[in-house]
């Protein structure tokens, strides 16, 4: 009996993903989540939207998603639901609140939370989740605006590895750098590393700028050079020619990188670990939002130095 029962449960499992019985519900449809909505939208799943500002889902609703009212009202009508929000503060209420997911949450859904958050309460949502019968993971992307476009977002994940097996084909349509990192939390972790790496490599990004506008070259030439050298990297490609432009829209907003950086600060310090690169970033980046730039995008920084 105890063999059946298991046998069934896996079945169930499986069929989660069926496009015949599976409703999926996506939660936050700002610069990056509504790009990954469509994606999913666009896949054939039917998909319920709820964001805080309706007029952020209006494309979604009108390509044929159906808005929800509520994280509860999410939850009671999807088996699978996305999240990607602003704060951790804004993830505990999304999950653990009153009308939040995981207490009007069914037995057998599977909830996603895509927000970069803290690794203490991924572990919490998944313990809370557990108790319920409700499958938990916490898969963080990096990519920014240009990755959640075009598909491409690097994933990764944390949580039960057989959890992340039966979603994993949703995953791949948002991105194509999805990665098991191991118990729940562990996706968290591995999103500080990611944000700990941008945080200084971004500061070099902008002073590269500068030193070659100071020296008098002309610093988009300077680009082809370096950005597939030794010095390649995401920011120096994608953000660089940005700041040349004077394009400081968000793909990433300097409010959430503080956050980010604020969890990754705290979580070094747990880890008894001095991480100076990293606060040097945070306090630029600091004295940029003091200064009225928190909703412009990271590449933003290179205004330091230009103002």
């Amino acid at each position: 009996m105890l063999l059946l029962d298991k046998i069934k449960k896996e079945r169930g499992k499986m069929n989660v993903l069926n496009k015949e019985n599976t409703v999926i519900g996506f939660i936050g449809t700002g610069v990056m989540g509504k790009s990954m909505a469509g994606h999913l939208l666009t896949a054939g799943y039917p998909l319920i939207v709820y964001t805080r500002s309706r007029e952020k889902a209006e494309d979604l609703l009108n390509h044929g998603a159906v808005w929800g009212n509520s994280p509860k009202d999410v939850a009671s009508k999807a088996n699978v639901v996305f999240t990607i929000v602003g704060y951790p503060y804004d993830v505990e209420e999304v999950y653990l609140g009153e009308n939040g997911l995981i207490p009007n949450g069914k037995e057998g859904s599977f909830f996603i939370d895509m927000t970069t958050s803290a690794p203490s309460l991924a572990i919490k949502i998944y313990e809370e989740a557990k108790k319920r019968g409700i499958h938990a993971i916490d898969a963080p992307v990096s990519g920014g605006d240009i990755g959640a476009k075009t598909a491409k977002l690097s994933i990764m994940a944390g949580g039960e590895k057989d959890d992340f097996e039966v979603i994993k084909p949703l995953l791949e349509l948002l991105g194509t750098n999805i990665v098991y990192q191991g118990k729940a939390g562990s996706g968290q972790h591995t999103k500080m590393c990611n944000q700990i790496a941008i945080a200084s490599n971004m500061i070099g990004v902008a002073e590269a700028i500068v030193y070659a506008q100071k020296a008098g070259l002309n610093p988009e030439t300077v680009l082809q050079s370096i950005s597939t050298g030794a010095a390649g990297s995401f920011s120096l490609s994608n953000l660089a020619p940005r700041m040349l432009k004077g394009d400081f829209e968000p793909g990433f907003y300097i409010k959430h990188f503080i956050k980010d950086m604020n969890i990754a600060l705290e979580e070094a310090e747990k880890f008894d670990m001095n991480a100076p690169g990293l606060a040097l970033a945070q306090s630029l980046y600091k004295q940029l939002a003091e200064n009225g730039e928190e909703n412009s995008g990271t590449q933003a920084l290179y205004k330091f130095w230009k103002n």
